[in-house]
């Protein structure tokens, strides 16, 4: 598409049956065979997404931990080599910048993987931020080829192109330097799908390698090519958030609930003060989950209304492949919302009744640590 950056995996996805789209900036495949049997193949069996336009940021410097818990929500301090956080990078106001997962090499050097639709904006914050420490960022985005097999036959798949034992890897940790189809790469057990899979990073050229080797060694075992249509679904019903729709410049993380990945008691950070007052007054907006019970899909910035009123937006809506049912997440009111057990949703011009139900939709399947 005219304009739009390739991936090291476009012309394959374009060859392969990949209906493309331009998906913030990049020339990207929505759907191979369909989004359904994408989805349903990364549930049961193995799926492979192209994602090398996701940033990669090095943070690197005698500073480097101080940099980090100044401007991110997480704390560092206790993470260990070749140990993976998700965290956020917020406004002064307490919204969210971006989120990300910080992997630690060691104590002074850091890889940030940012969202694709950021990558500008987030790195220019990130050096604004920078001036006070002592740090170096290198962006290595253009120079990163990544892809994501994820499902329960991924460690299975990708484990009959490398010696490394895939198994000793845990959750939420990395290894470089491992070798898959003659590759140096850098492997983690992480994804964006609520099942087990790993994410792998390689050099820009060599990626493409990776990706048809482990198309090959997962044929007779029900892989499929996956894109950004199933992953949307997928990350949804695990309740995993989506820059722009559960957070954004205008929500903050407590709002999203995901409170969990602010740590207040670590000392100041950027948007620490507008937090800590939200947790101490009371966090304005609540994000829910709820199920429509007339037909309908519930799509991005619908209004909810509660007896007339409305009382917040709905973040993200699909006809779960998974639980087949029309459900979402909303941003509401938290006052509005006590005690309330059904809801509606503003669809065209007809109101439709939702009952609430609880996140995530979908129990996680990843490996524990």
């Amino acid at each position: 598409m005219e304009g739009a950056r390739k991936t090291p995996i476009t012309d394959w996805n374009a060859a392969n049956g990949g209906k493309m789209v331009e998906y913030a900036g990049w020339d990207m495949a929505v759907t191979y065979e369909g989004l359904i049997a994408e989805h349903n193949a990364v549930r049961e069996k193995a799926g492979v997404f192209d994602v090398s336009h996701m940033g990669e940021v090095l943070v690197e410097g005698p500073g480097a931990l101080d940099y980090l818990q100044y401007l991110l929500t997480n704390d560092f301090s206790g993470m260990e080599d070749r140990e993976i956080l998700y965290t956020m990078m917020c406004y002064e106001n307490g919204t969210v910048v971006d989120d990300l997962l910080v992997y630690r090499y060691e104590a002074d050097r850091y890889l940030l993987v940012i969202n694709a639709g950021n990558v500008a904006k987030d790195i220019e914050w990130m050096e604004k931020q920078a001036k006070d420490f002592k740090v170096t960022l290198t962006n290595q985005s253009d120079e990163t080829g990544e892809l994501a097999i994820q499902g329960p036959l991924a460690e299975e798949i990708m484990q009959k192109l490398t010696d490394t034992n895939l198994s000793e890897i845990g959750f939420f940790s990395f290894r470089d330097n491992v070798v898959i189809a003659g590759v140096d790469c850098l492997v983690s057990r992480t994804g964006y799908t609520g099942e087990d899979g790993f994410e792998v990073y390689t050099a820009w050229d060599q990626l493409l390698t990776v990706w048809t080797a482990l198309m090959e060694a997962g044929k007779d075992m029900g892989i499929q090519p996956a894109g950004l249509g199933c992953r949307d679904t997928l990350r949804f019903e695990a309740g995993l958030p989506l820059y722009g729709h559960e957070i954004s410049e205008t929500i903050t993380p407590l709002e999203a609930g995901l409170g969990y990945f602010v740590k207040l008691k670590k000392g100041k950070f950027i948007g620490s003060d507008v937090l800590n007052d939200q947790k101490e007054n009371g966090i304005p907006r609540k994000l829910i989950g709820f199920e429509l019970l007339e037909r309908g899909i519930a799509r991005a910035d619908y209004d909810v209304m509660l007896d007339g009123k409305k009382i917040g937006f709905v973040t993200t809506g699909y006809l779960s492949p998974t639980l087949q049912k029309n459900v979402g997440q909303a941003l509401v009111d938290r006052k509005a919302i006590e005690g309330v057990e059904e809801i509606q949703i503003q669809i065209r011009n007809k109101q439709v009744p939702a009952k609430l139900v609880k996140l995530p939709l979908y129990k996680k399947r990843t490996k524990s640590r």
